[in-house]
């Protein structure tokens, strides 16, 4: 995701470059932000997957029972449906396996 925009148009290279400058001179500290380490295993983060994939799917079901009738036959109700009719039986079914000892 870019990030936004300071001003109108995008800065220069040098418009950039001096504003770094400016930014060490006045003693500006440098924040930093990393995003946290996933340490989940792969197992945990595969049925956590399926658990969303299947969250997901009964929200889009409730989603297409709350349609309006004059929305039945419509596009969004033709998606809704090929979702809602998606078996995840075969995914919840499957036992990622093991790996050398760190799960």
């Amino acid at each position: 995701m870019p990030r936004p925009l300071i001003g109108e148009a995008p800065m220069t290279g040098a418009e950039r470059q001096a504003r770094y400058r400016a930014s060490r001179v006045a003693g500006a500290p440098v924040v930093r932000t990393r995003r946290p380490a996933d340490r989940r295993s792969q197992i945990q983060r595969w049925n956590d997957t399926i658990a969303a994939l299947t969250e997901l799917q009964e929200e889009y079901g409730a989603w297409l029972d709350a349609l309006p009738d004059n929305q039945q036959e419509g596009a969004m109700a033709e998606v809704l449906r090929a979702i809602v009719e998606l078996d995840l039986s075969e995914l919840q079914a499957i036992e990622p396996p093991r790996g050398f000892g760190r799960d």
